[in-house]
C-alpha cells in the first residue's frame, strides 16, 4: 500500500514452514496462502510503480540551494567561486565549504543554476561562468554573457542561467566559478519590496538523471 507521503510499502517475504515427511494439505494450504498474499502485495507495488504517474513513488537524489548574500569581484578578470548559504531541499546532495555541491552517489547529474547580476556602470560589462569538478576546470563549460549598463537612474540587471549534464562519482563535488571584466559587476540579492518577494543572488539545483552505463 502507499502511505500519505506516497511511499510504497516494501512487502516482507513470507515465512514459510518446513514441509513434513509426508504430504499434508494443511501445510500446503498455509504456505500457498502466505505466497498468495505476498505476490498480491508485490503485484500492487509493481503496478503502482510502473503504472500511470508511477514516478511519484521514486525517491531519486536531488538538491536545491541558494545564496541570500551579495557576491562581488574584488579584482577584474579574476576567478571567484560562487557561494551558496541556504539549503532548500537535499536528498543525497550537500554543499561543503560554501561552494562545493557534493553528491553521495555516482551517476549522470543535471546541474542547473541562475544568477542575478547587476551593473551600475554606464557601459556594458562581460562575465564568464564555468565549472570545476573536484577542483579541476571542466573543458568547454565556460559561458560568456554581457550585463547591460545603467539606464537613467536604474542599474543594469541580467538574470542568467543554464544547465549542465555531468558524469560524477560518489563524493565528487562541483563548483560554479565566475569572473568579470569590471569590479562594478556583482551577483546581487534583493530584499522584498512592494508586491514582490526577495531575490536570491544565486540559485543552483542538482538532480539525479541516470546511473552510469
Amino acid at each position: 500500500m502507499a502511505s500519505q507521503t506516497q511511499q510504497l510499502e516494501n512487502p516482507a517475504p513470507p515465512g514459510l514452514g518446513y514441509p513434513t515427511e509426508t504430504y499434508e494439505r494443511r501445510h500446503f494450504n498455509e504456505n500457498n496462502g502466505a505466497l498468495t498474499v505476498y505476490f498480491k502485495k508485490l503485484s500492487f507495488v509493481l503496478g503502482s510503480l510502473f503504472g500511470p504517474r508511477g514516478g511519484r513513488f521514486m525517491n531519486a537524489p536531488y538538491g536545491a540551494f541558494q545564496s541570500t548574500v551579495d557576491q562581488t569581484a574584488a579584482a577584474a578578470n579574476t576567478a571567484y567561486a560562487m557561494t551558496l548559504n541556504t539549503v532548500d531541499y537535499a536528498n543525497g546532495v550537500s554543499v561543503a565549504s560554501n561552494s562545493r555541491i557534493t553528491v553521495a552517489d555516482a551517476g549522470i547529474w543535471n546541474l542547473q543554476w541562475s544568477g542575478q547580476f547587476e551593473n551600475p556602470d554606464s557601459q556594458d560589462h562581460d562575465v564568464r561562468v564555468w565549472l570545476k569538478i573536484n577542483g579541476t576546470v571542466v573543458t568547454g563549460s565556460t559561458g560568456f554573457f554581457a550585463v547591460p549598463s545603467k539606464h537613467g537612474s536604474v542599474n543594469g540587471h541580467a538574470l542568467v542561467g543554464w544547465n549542465y549534464f555531468l558524469s560524477l562519482n560518489a563524493t565528487n563535488y562541483v563548483e560554479l566559478w565566475w569572473e568579470t571584466d569590471s569590479t562594478q559587476v556583482s551577483i546581487q540579492s534583493y530584499a522584498a519590496s512592494g508586491n514582490y518577494p526577495s531575490t536570491a543572488s544565486l540559485i543552483a539545483t542538482m538532480t539525479f538523471v541516470s546511473n552510469i552505463t
